[in-house]
């Protein structure tokens, strides 16, 4: 089991919802990727290194983006969190 970090952008997304069923989807996602991280799509290209984890509740298509670190400790580092729309244009602008 991999132990799980946010970035400060994830921290801010979490503590913005007020849906406290799509906090709880959000945390079921994150407590599947803690037991097997490599369930996530592997980014190319300029997003190499990052994994993408597909979220729906109530018809709205939601991405966590993470990266997973082995060397000293299994950590998995969530970086951003929220909705498909210009996901990947804030992404970009974070890492």
């Amino acid at each position: 089991m991999y132990n799980v970090s946010y970035s400060k952008a994830a921290e801010r997304y979490f503590k913005k919802l007020k849906d406290k069923k799509l906090l709880a989807t959000f945390k079921s996602a994150i407590d599947k990727l803690k037991d097997n991280p490599l369930i996530g799509t592997h980014k190319v290209g300029d997003l190499s290194g990052i994994y993408g984890y597909d979220v729906k509740y109530m018809g709205t298509s939601y991405e966590i983006a993470y990266r997973i670190y082995e060397e000293d400790e299994q950590l998995l580092v969530v970086i951003l969190a929220g909705t498909r729309e210009n996901f990947y244009e804030e992404l970009k602008r974070l890492i």
